[in-house]
């Protein structure tokens, strides 16, 4: 185990000779890699040779596809100063609607979905969906009407809530319990990607002009069509479970689930079990973690889906401001993987969490009290990128969730419960922007700022509550020798974190 990991995760060590392997309630297609892998080491370099694999075959399809998801839910944004506000008539608070309602779909499909990624080759329902919502993105160049676009932004939603779940399930099952910081950031990172990419692309169909089709129009069958064709890549190319990647040989397989191991989380398993359903709801970890994310995604909400329309309300041109938007997308992907980096190196999460909050309220405030002219706009374009850094909190605390949280059970309704929360945020980020307060939008920024002032209280509890954890699970095994045996021997036996005393929370 690295160094930088040791400050707050401590493994009992035994021999393993000493204790039984009894692999109580380990899932049926795991059992024969687990008792295969008992006594089998995996050293760094075999260790770093198997991550590359994986990498290739897991992690491409994760970042792929999360850039994909994040370019063709935010198309709507491009679209927006392309003159689908004009084309379809929007009115009022019509466009922040349209915002809004993608996440009625994702709160719709988001405990469906965690149940179901359980139960079915992960690969081929991330595929279906991924072709799904392709297709209806596609079909977003129908949209005249408020009533369409709406309908279809549902759609999307539904079919994209698979996403995050299912990446989230992937990184805990493929990379070790220090790796995961990193990739859930790799792949959230494509958020700060698609910002890039989405904004020269948006540039360059604004200069698509036709006698049929409107640019906007152009833009929504193109993105679905590359979705589209991007499912069939994900469906031929990445492996179900490391027990089913017949890509690998048998030998590497075994070694793949042994090196997740000291994870403490387990790999996979089907039984829904009851009493992990009751301690996810009665774990106070859990409900932090929704409460955080929910204040989180509020201001997250608001400024990605208005990101466009507040920087031309600061005097940029249209093609100005689609330019500038992929300065926005530099800046997310900096701050990502500057948090991630920084997380791992002083094996520290929560209290960077903290730090990336101060540009936030630094940036809220000069987007407050300056005002909006020719001269100020390069300050509050400034003020807004400070407002960006919000996004390493956000990817801090997915990385939390999938280290912490353990038995898959249990697992899978905490990850329903973030992204639900996530959703809800998301929901009622838009609507704080409101067309009366446009364009300083001073009551929406006066909200922020009440958020992250409830963000840091919350932060504050979640270390407490995860380091008090660990200290009482010292206690315990202190006292019973048995517990200090348990070692390794329980990881795949599908025990809750509470459950299992070697496990050790991160904070």
């Amino acid at each position: 185990m690295d160094k930088t990991t040791q400050d707050h995760v401590e493994r009992i060590t035994s021999d393993p000779g000493d204790v039984p392997q009894k692999h109580i309630g380990i899932d049926e297609e795991l059992r024969k890699y687990v008792v295969a892998a008992d006594n089998v080491q995996v050293d760094e370099v075999t260790s770093k040779r198997l991550r590359h694999m994986i990498n290739k075959r897991v992690l491409i399809v994760m970042v792929g596809t999360y850039f994909l998801q994040s370019l063709d839910k935010n198309a709507i944004s491009y679209a927006a100063i392309m003159g689908i506000q004009k084309d379809a008539n929007l009115q009022g608070q019509d466009y922040s609607w349209l915002h809004t309602v993608i996440y009625f779909g994702i709160l719709f499909a988001e405990y469906p979905t965690n149940i179901i990624v359980q139960k079915v080759p992960i690969a081929k329902y991330l595929a279906a969906n991924i072709f799904l919502w392709g297709l209806t993105l596609t079909m977003t160049c129908f949209g005249f009407n408020f009533a369409i676009l709406a309908a279809l932004r549902v759609l999307l939603g539904i079919f994209e809530a698979v996403s995050q779940p299912t990446f989230l399930l992937l990184s805990s099952m493929w990379y070790r319990r220090e790796e995961q910081a990193h990739i859930v950031t790799y792949w959230f990172g494509m958020n700060g990607v698609q910002g890039i990419c989405g904004g020269l692309f948006a540039y360059g169909m604004s200069h698509v002009h036709s006698p049929v089709l409107k640019s906007w129009q152009f833009l929504f069958i193109l993105l679905g069509s590359i979705t589209c064709v991007w499912s069939m890549f994900v469906m031929w190319w990445m492996p179900d479970s490391p027990m089913r990647a017949k890509c690998f040989s048998e030998s590497d397989r075994v070694l793949m689930i042994e090196r997740v191991r000291a994870n403490q989380t387990g790999i996979q398993n089907r039984s829904f079990k009851k009493a992990h359903l009751i301690e996810a709801l009665r774990d106070p970890q859990v409900w932090l973690y929704v409460l955080i994310q929910i204040i989180i995604q509020i201001p997250t909400g608001g400024l990605g889906s208005f990101s466009t329309i507040l920087i031309k309300n600061f005097g940029f041109t249209e093609l100005q401001t689609e330019l500038l938007s992929m300065v926005n997308g530099g800046v997310q992907c900096f701050v990502l993987l500057t948090s991630a980096w920084l997380s791992r190196r002083f094996s520290q999460t929560v209290i960077f969490q903290l730090v990336f909050l101060m540009p936030n309220i630094a940036g809220t405030a000069v987007l407050m009290a300056v005002p909006i002219s020719h001269s100020t706009r390069v300050g509050l374009l400034i003020g807004y990128w400070c407002t960006l850094s919000f996004w390493g909190t956000t990817t801090l605390l997915m990385s939390l969730l999938s280290r912490n949280v353990a038995g898959q059970t249990k697992k899978s309704i905490s990850t329903a419960s973030l992204f639900f929360a996530w959703a809800v945020g998301n929901m009622i980020g838009p609507q704080v922007f409101q067309s009366k307060d446009a364009p300083r939008y001073f009551t929406c920024f006066s909200v922020h700022m009440g958020c992250y002032g409830v963000l840091i209280i919350l932060l504050l509890t979640l270390r407490w509550h995860l380091k008090r954890q660990n200290s009482i699970k010292d206690a315990l095994q202190e006292q019973d020798w048995s517990a200090n045996a348990m070692n390794l021997d329980n990881a795949f036996d599908d025990l809750t974190d509470r459950e299992n005393l070697s496990f050790r929370y991160h904070y």
